[in-house]
């Protein structure tokens, strides 16, 4: 009885978190440890201090790189490749959005691309609902295949100390399985975008409204390019920056012998992600104009900084209550994990959907999970379960692609649960699970 009162509170603080949206989630956290500790009596969880710290290196240099414009580059090259192959726009928007935020870490990035892909799409009488509703998808599926991603620092933090077979599953093994599932979830979306909707011309709906001169001019309105910008030669040497660091932190994570030794250990990939993501920050102010006061003021700093406290707070509250009540939830739930482990993947979307972030939900449920016994590879292989923010359409970069839309072919239906979102990511995600399953065995992890 306890339990459940203790869980109501979870689920409580994380309901009421996820409505006032932002800050409040990890905020609200603060209320549940207080009332399980002075209320209920239990001993204090563990804020995981080293997950937060790898957040903050990575936000911190992803910001930078946002503030020296070098973003800008990789932006300009995006749109290049989408402007010279119109015809293929609803399969390459996707694939270009979900490779901005591999290299960025954040799907932040998929705010100045919507403009784009939506005038390559109604230029080219193209319903512009199948690039950007799969695009907005593909950003932020992206997430589970980018080496400096919260999600995956948080990820490979937790597997480091739940070894297979006597070997920890490293940074290299994780993606070895995320960003091979993820590509092929993004190809189905892709696929399913190309032939879903009405063509423009017969749209019955889309026509009457373009009917109004006003209107028309608005829908198909003036070109929104990155194209013809001239971009400074700091903002270019800021992007070869960052992405050498990510290079090099993948290399590191290859070849173990390259790390230096640590009391008799290589050194960790989480303090090696931490030290390359400063660095590459700091080279980035040496080297470039950036001015520093212009880091904290960007969206990807703002974005990151919420992930912290959103961890800090869920996770320090989580822990609180599953580590004193550990022993109960291995004897009731380990025949479940034993013999149903995908329902840990369900598990996952729906806390997803309750706190928003697959940063939060990875921190929240795959510390529970691999206590109670859910096998290591299912985590790894069901890591894409983490993004279920798409099944309710409030999530920022969703809404935007509805306010980019002028044509009205995104949008949200009559009963809610049916809008341009829901099947994308179904499919995406759905994909992106079995493709993990599949890998993740193939790789003896399961």
């Amino acid at each position: 009885m306890e339990f459940a009162l203790q869980l109501a509170l979870i689920l409580a603080c994380l309901f009421y978190g996820a409505r006032k949206g932002g800050i409040a989630l990890g905020l609200l956290g603060g209320i549940g440890i207080v009332v399980l500790v002075f209320g209920f009596r239990q001993p204090v969880g563990k804020p995981p201090v080293e997950v937060m710290l790898t957040i903050i290196s990575v936000v911190a240099a992803s910001a930078t790189l946002q503030a020296s414009g070098g973003l800008e580059v990789m932006l300009q090259a995006a749109e290049k490749v989408l402007r010279r192959n119109p015809k293929y726009v609803s399969v390459l928007a996707p694939f270009t959005t979900c490779a901005l935020t591999m290299m960025c870490g954040t799907g932040h990035v998929v705010y100045t691309m919507l403009p784009i892909i939506y005038d390559v799409a109604i230029k080219n009488d193209i319903r512009p609902e199948r690039p950007m509703a799969g695009a907005s998808i593909a950003s932020q599926m992206g997430i589970l295949a980018s080496p400096v991603s919260v999600a995956v620092v948080s990820l490979a933090a937790f597997l480091a100390k739940a070894p297979v077979g006597g070997r920890a599953i490293d940074f290299v093994t994780l993606l070895s399985v995320t960003i091979p599932s993820t590509l092929v979830g993004v190809l189905m979306i892709g696929i399913f975008s190309w032939f879903r909707g009405k063509d423009l011309d017969k749209d019955e709906e889309f026509q009457a409204r373009i009917a109004d001169p006003e209107v028309r001019r608005r829908v198909y309105g003036d070109t929104t390019t990155l194209i013809g910008k001239q971009l400074g030669a700091g903002q270019r040497l800021a992007m070869w920056i960052f992405l050498g660091a990510i290079v090099l932190v993948a290399v590191l994570g290859a070849f173990e012998p390259l790390r230096p030794m640590i009391a008799g250990k290589p050194l960790s990939m989480i303090l090696t992600i931490q030290m390359f993501m400063l660095f590459a920050g700091a080279l980035i102010i040496v080297f470039t104009k950036t001015d520093p006061a212009a880091i904290g003021k960007n969206e990807v700093f703002r974005a990151g900084m919420i992930a912290v406290i959103a961890v800090f707070g869920i996770a320090w509250m989580a822990d609180t209550v599953f580590e004193a009540n550990l022993p109960g939830l291995k004897a009731a739930l380990s025949e479940v994990v034993r013999t149903h482990p995908w329902a840990y993947a369900i598990a996952l979307l729906i806390v997803s959907k309750l706190v928003n972030s697959q940063a939060a939900a990875i921190s929240a449920m795959v510390p529970v999970a691999l206590s109670i016994g859910v096998p290591t590879g299912y985590v790894v292989a069901f890591a894409a379960a983490s993004y279920g923010y798409y099944i309710l359409p409030t999530y920022p970069s969703d809404l935007a692609t509805i306010q980019f839309d002028r044509s009205g072919t995104t949008r949200i239906g009559k009963y809610v649960i049916n809008h341009s979102f829901i099947l994308p990511g179904l499919i995406g995600v759905g994909t992106s699970c079995v493709i993990g399953y599949l890998l993740a065995s193939a790789r003896g992890l399961i």
